[in-house]
């Protein structure tokens, strides 16, 4: 399915103020971009780079005054998402390097307090695919999801005391559970088609079976229309936006997700 995704962020700034901004989809073996706009407004010189986990990000300097970020994206990504039952844990030694990081403990997702406690949930099944299913049915049956939760930047120990959150904290507590049976987890944050309200949303992906597979508590099933902006081991590593020096919110922000009934020309 072909779907446009953006944004528009508008800042107040009282002083010149430094950003790191992670708003850019790249294409990949899930996704493909094939136009996209990123407009600043006042126009500033921005630098690109690639962070430690592939994510794009820009470094600017917005001046004084009133400031905003407008992005549009025309994304080819599947209209659903792959299962696989049975899909075999994989043994910490043959893990490939680069899934390694995500098995530890991390700002966010205390793995290390949550062993005892993903044992209990996953008991009786199948180590991998099945155990991470598992635990996405415990934490969708045992912590509300409420897209305007007073708890927010809450670590899953934190969510796990509340037992309510946001995206952002579902898939924290369902990292943690997962590394602490030493299955692979990371953070993914990016565009959900249909979601209610429209927001930036976070979900997490699995390693097992050879592969990552995606997995979100916030919803029913296993339902695509995915556009991915940033990867993390947990959410410090994927805000769309870090700002450095005296605290700054927007002023205003909108997300929007349509799907297009052609192919951009």
């Amino acid at each position: 399915m072909w779907l446009r995704t953006g944004c528009s962020i508008t800042f107040e700034v009282s002083v010149a103020t430094p950003f790191i901004l992670m708003l850019r989809p790249r294409s990949g073996i899930h996704q493909w971009v094939a136009r996209e706009s990123y407009t600043l407004k006042p126009s500033v010189p921005a630098i690109e780079y690639t962070d430690n986990f592939g994510n794009l990000c820009q470094r600017l300097v917005a001046p004084q005054g009133e400031f905003s970020i407008r992005t549009s994206a025309d994304i080819l990504t599947a209209d659903g998402i792959d299962v696989c039952p049975g899909a075999p844990f994989e043994d910490v030694q043959n893990l490939p390097d680069a899934v390694l990081p995500y098995l530890l403990p991390s700002r966010y997702c205390e793995s290390d307090r949550f062993i005892d406690l993903g044992q209990e949930i996953v008991s009786g099944a199948a180590p991998g695919y099945d155990q991470v299913a598992v635990i996405v049915s415990w934490v969708r049956e045992n912590i509300r999801f409420n897209p305007n939760s007073g708890y927010f930047q809450l670590s899953a120990v934190e969510v796990n005391l509340q037992r309510e959150g946001v995206c952002r904290e579902l898939a924290h507590l369902c990292i943690a559970l997962c590394r602490g049976l030493c299955i692979p987890a990371r953070m993914v944050v990016g565009y959900l088609h249909k979601l209610e309200p429209m927001d930036f949303h976070a979900w997490f992906e699995a390693y097992v079976g050879g592969r990552w597979y995606t997995f979100d508590a916030t919803q029913p099933g296993p339902i695509g229309g995915r556009v991915t902006v940033a990867y993390g081991r947990d959410a410090a590593d994927v805000a769309i936006f870090n700002q450095f020096g005296p605290a700054l919110y927007p002023r205003e922000m909108s997300v929007h997700v349509e799907m297009l009934d052609f192919a951009p020309d």
